[in-house]
Order: C-alpha cells, then sequence, then structure tokens
C-alpha cells in the first residue's frame, strides 16, 4: 500500500495482507504519522495524530468508517479525514495532505444583510459559527463575550495556569477575519428584545438579530460566607484569573475550597509553585457523587503524595483578613488555617439572568431550555453549551444540563444547522476528562443515580476500568490507563447498544474489543 505527500513522496508502507478488515495501522512517512485503515475491504489514510491534542489515533476505537480519540473522545471519519464528533476544531488530512485539515469555509458576502448573533465566546459560539460557514452562509456573524481575549480552551486554564494565551487561542484573529467572523470582545449583554430582534449592551448600544445564539456558559458560584468579598478570594473564570491565581500561589499559602474538577486540577498545578495547598471539601473524598469513593479516594492519595492536605467533610464558616486581604479561614468544624490566598470551586451558575424579562423558557436551575435542535421556545432564538437543558438520547432524552466542553462543541454544530434550516437531532454521548499530576481519568456515559459501580483492574494500582450501572444496565465508565476502554464503550453507547451489568462483571471483556 503507498501513500503520497503532494503527489512527491510515493512509499511502500505495508502488503495489502497485512492489514485485515476492521484493522488500523500507525506507520511514519517522512516524519509524518499516518493511521491506515482497512473496512469492507477499501483502504484509507488519514492522519495519525488527533487534531485536539495529538493523541495517537493507533491507540484509539475504530468502528466501521469511524475512529475515537482514545484521550478525549473526539471522532473522525476514516475515509474524509472530517471531524464528526469533538472536542476539536480541525479535521484530519487525508494522506495527500499533511497538515491539520479545517473544512471549507466560506465568508461574508457584501449586501447580505442577514445577521446572526452568537452570545457567548466559549467552544458553542465558535463551533456555531464555523458550522455556518462551512454551509455556505455568507451573512454577517457577530460572536460578543464579555472576555478580554477571543475564544480561548478554557480546559487548560485549571491545568497550566501559566500559560501563554497564544497558546490557548482556539483560533487566531487572522483565520476568524478571513472567514468574516467579528469578535466583540469586553462587551456584555444587557437585555434581549425578542420580538424586536435586539440585543442591548450594558455600555447602551444595541445591536439587531435575524437569528441568535445564547450560548454563554455558567460563571463560578462564590462561596457565601462573612468575607467573601475579601481580595485573594478568587474564581477561576478567566485567564486573567488563572494568571493572577498562579502569580499570587506562588511561595504563598493556598486554600482551595471544593473538590470539584476544577478545584482538584488547581490543587495538582499548585502542589509544586505554592508553600502549601490545602483543600476543603464538604464530603469525604473528591469527586464523591460522580466518580464514587474509591476514585475519590486514589486521587486524594495522588496528591497528598505532593504534601497536598485535605479538609474532608468540612467547610468554610468564615474568611478573616486585615487591610481587605485574606489571613485567616475558619472552617466549620472550629479549626483555623493560615493562608494567603482563597480559590473557590464549588459549582457553577448557568449565566441566564439578563434573559429574565424575556419569554425564553428557563428551567427552575437557571438553565435555558432547548429541544433536540438546540431551538428555544422562541423563533429563531437558539441556545448551546453549558448555559441549556437539553434532551439527551442515553437517558430516554431527558433534559440535563451538563458542563462538559464536548458538549458544547455539539450543541454548537446542531444549532449552527438549526439555523439553516437542516434539521439535524443532536446524538452525543458526554465524553470528559481530568488531568491530574500527569494522569488523565476519562469518563464517558451519564452516571446520574448510578447504584453501583463495577471495576476492572484496580484504583490502588492506579490502572482500572469502572463501570457505572443503573437498573443493571452500564449507563458509564471511567478509566486511568485503561484506552481505548472509554473510547470504545462511547462508541458503542452511541450506537444504542445495551451493555447489562453481568457483562460488566465478568471477567471475559471482548465485548469491548480491546487490544
Amino acid at each position: 500500500m503507498e501513500t503520497k505527500q503532494c503527489e512527491e513522496i510515493t512509499e511502500m508502507v505495508c502488503l495489502e495482507s497485512d492489514l485485515l478488515d476492521g484493522q488500523m495501522k500507525e506507520v511514519e512517512v517522512d516524519q509524518h504519522k499516518i493511521l491506515l485503515v482497512r473496512n469492507k475491504g477499501e483502504f484509507a489514510a488519514v492522519g495519525g495524530l488527533c487534531t485536539h491534542y495529538g493523541a495517537p489515533l493507533i491507540k484509539g476505537a475504530l468502528l466501521g468508517d469511524r475512529v475515537r480519540c482514545p484521550f478525549h473522545g473526539a471522532c473522525f471519519n476514516t475515509k474524509t479525514g472530517d471531524i464528526e464528533e469533538f472536542p476539536g476544531l480541525d479535521s484530519l488530512p487525508t494522506y495527500k495532505k499533511l497538515k491539520k485539515r479545517v473544512k471549507k469555509m466560506c465568508s461574508r458576502v457584501p449586501g447580505v444583510s442577514h445577521t446572526v448573533v452568537l452570545i457567548g465566546g466559549g467552544p458553542a459560539s465558535l463551533q456555531c459559527a464555523e458550522t455556518l460557514r462551512q454551509n455556505d452562509y455568507e451573512g454577517r456573524i457577530i460572536m460578543v463575550t464579555k472576555d478580554e481575549q477571543l475564544p480561548l480552551d478554557k480546559t487548560k486554564l485549571s491545568k497550566a495556569m501559566n500559560i501563554e494565551i497564544e497558546k490557548v487561542l482556539l483560533r487566531q484573529s487572522d483565520f476568524l477575519q478571513h472567514h468574516g467572523i467579528e469578535v466583540w470582545t469586553k462587551k456584555e449583554v444587557k437585555s434581549v428584545d425578542t420580538e424586536a430582534k435586539t440585543l442591548t449592551f450594558k455600555d447602551g448600544t444595541v445591536q439587531h438579530y435575524d437569528q441568535l445564539l445564547i450560548s454563554t456558559g455558567g460563571r463560578a458560584k462564590p462561596l457565601q460566607c462573612p468575607g467573601a468579598e475579601l481580595k485573594n478570594v478568587k474564581l477561576l473564570q478567566s485567564y486573567k484569573d488563572a494568571t493572577e491565581i498562579h502569580h499570587m500561589s506562588a511561595g504563598n499559602k493556598a486554600v482551595i475550597v471544593g473538590t470539584s474538577f476544577i478545584g482538584m486540577e488547581v490543587a495538582a498545578y499548585l502542589s509544586d509553585k505554592a508553600a502549601s495547598v490545602t483543600v476543603i471539601g464538604s464530603s469525604k473524598f473528591p469527586f464523591q457523587s460522580s466518580l464514587g469513593p474509591d476514585i475519590g479516594k486514589m486521587t486524594m492519595q495522588m496528591l497528598e503524595e505532593k504534601n497536598v492536605k485535605f479538609c474532608t467533610s468540612n467547610g468554610v464558616a468564615e474568611i478573616r483578613g486585615e487591610n481587605g486581604k485574606v489571613r485567616e479561614v475558619v472552617l466549620k468544624n472550629g479549626e483555623v488555617l493560615p493562608v494567603d490566598i482563597v480559590i473557590v470551586g464549588i459549582g457553577v451558575i448557568p449565566n441566564s439572568d439578563f434573559l429574565k424579562r424575556t419569554s425564553v423558557e428557563i428551567d427552575s436551575r437557571n438553565a435555558v431550555v432547548v429541544d433536540k435542535f438546540m431551538k428555544t421556545n422562541i423563533p429563531d432564538v437558539f441556545a448551546a453549551g453549558d448555559v441549556v437543558s437539553f434532551p439527551l438520547p442515553l437517558v430516554g432524552h431527558k433534559r440535563v444540563n451538563i458542563g462538559h466542553w464536548q458538549l458544547a462543541q455539539a450543541h454548537g454544530r446542531i444549532a449552527g444547522l438549526s439555523m439553516l434550516n437542516q434539521q439535524v437531532a443532536i446524538n452525543t454521548v458526554p465524553y470528559f476528562w481530568t488531568m491530574l499530576l500527569g494522569k488523565s481519568i476519562r469518563y464517558t456515559g451519564y452516571g446520574e443515580g448510578y447504584t453501583d459501580i463495577v471495576f476492572k483492574g484496580s484504583t490502588k494500582e492506579r490502572k482500572f476500568l469502572a463501570f457505572y450501572i443503573k437498573d443493571e444496565e452500564v449507563v458509564a465508565a471511567a478509566s486511568l490507563n485503561f484506552d481505548p476502554a472509554v473510547a470504545r464503550l462511547a462508541e458503542m453507547l452511541l450506537m444504542g447498544k445495551r451493555i447489562t451489568k453481568t457483562q460488566a462483571q465478568s471477567d471475559d471483556l471482548s465485548w469491548l474489543q480491546l487490544p
């Protein structure tokens, strides 16, 4: 089998007989990793590295003409290279082009007055904008964000808090300009008039829209206790917050309130930079309700080995300071901790307050209600990302509010198609990851209300696959050092395959088709 680069390099990489149907092989040509795939007798060659963070796709899960990244769950069509599930923006190169490939996109055509406004500068807005341009939308696209920067990869901010801005931009400004995607930074929406189809901003300006996307995400829940307003009590919401937390914590005593994924990632990051790190959690173990006590205990031990201290089954009663700055944290059990900076990670509130005077339907948890096409109850108003409550096929189309990066991108794509009257229903399986001290826990499915966990491997060995069981069925899975099990399971759940508790308990995991 041959592969070419720009019609210049032709190299024998394997014999046809080396690759059976349903198999993948990674080869290297001119220092580029290429994934060879055989399906139904046909061969395909695409880039071998995921376009999201460069993970080797050879370690992923292949199902038909689709390969799923083992790390973060992105999926690519092996025939076309197109990205079909997120995270990530770019498609894979096909064998003739050996660099990341942007799907063909148009730009704005002068004289077309139709205007789409996207409120929010996150992955849902950006994916919606790119989807519109990929499908020949020639009108005006305005993305509005209260952030100071262009859209960022915010998943990196809790893992690498001192990262350069250029390394976290999802797209560079020239890319956005080239495709006619306007981004208005430091611009906050005050109110929406859905009848007049106008937005009023806090600076008093007004903008008309023909179609609107609400993708304002969520904001960090503040601490409700005396002293919470002191300087050096920080929430991690922006690039500026991340750099400030990095500088304020260096060589100082840091206290993290909350054993959320954000809180634990910040604790891991600061473990070798702050003079001391103490984590305060309301449960006995981190991630207890979402991942279970065993995985929570393991992550706690990993951080304790790096001298992170834990005050579990506890909370903050009061924060004391002098000259407006934090000096002590008083715990609910009476213990007093000396501290220089407090970082709060206790949950998220959907940003929907600016819609309160509209007829847009909001649920009891502040989330914007959408249907399977990301449409709200108001014509020409769509919503996507962490701010929405949407019907998840995996749980019988029950409405859920999930703050996953991959889901926000999936929502943005569906919203963009809906704006163009392409009725494609949301059909995605949640996929999530967290990174602690160089180790990544991967998670797929929807485990709320699980009643049992079945383990393969062990948390003590720090190599495991955990199945979450509800009503005798596998509804979710988490893993560490067990690739591509979670990616395989995500594909099975997406195809609607029922996986029983008995299958999960069996020593024979051949049904997962692991290499």
